[in-house]
């Protein structure tokens, strides 16, 4: 192990299961976005893979938690990210038939929003803004 990886390991054992959702979220964010200012690169189809199946992964884990009975969150919000999450996994299986850079700014603001209202903290209003899941836009612009 090295000095990174120990510091890495300590950093994720101190943080919150918010803190580690939202840094996931970042995290999946940032590879989709690599992708979209990499488009022409001679490793995009590697890269956005790699970067569809982590988002997918990650939203997996997401509606498995979810939708569990017992799950702490109330269920309308729990409702709306499940919502949040049929549309996520259709615009990435769109993606994988039909890929264009421009397919993935919702899924990278979504992304962000989620990332955002996490890290406000339970007892403030998420600084995140309502996506349309019809048209996959925002209503209000604020990762520009």
């Amino acid at each position: 192990m090295t000095p990174y990886d120990a510091y890495v390991n300590t950093a994720n054992m101190s943080m919150s299961d918010r803190e580690i959702e939202a840094e996931a979220l970042t995290r999946a964010a940032l590879l989709l976005q690599v992708c979209q200012q990499n488009w022409d690169a001679p490793d995009r189809a590697g890269k956005l893979a790699e970067a569809l199946e982590f988002n997918q992964k990650l939203w997996s884990i997401f509606q498995g938690a979810l939708a569990e009975p017992d799950h702490p969150m109330p269920v309308e919000l729990r409702t709306n990210i499940l919502r949040l999450g049929r549309f996520i996994d259709g615009r990435i299986f769109d993606m994988m038939a039909y890929p264009t850079p421009e397919k993935l700014d919702v899924i990278v603001r979504i992304n962000q929003n989620l990332a955002a209202g996490l890290r406000t903290g339970a007892d403030t209003t998420p600084a995140w803004q309502p996506v349309d899941v019809e048209t996959g836009s925002l209503q209000d612009e604020v990762w520009a």
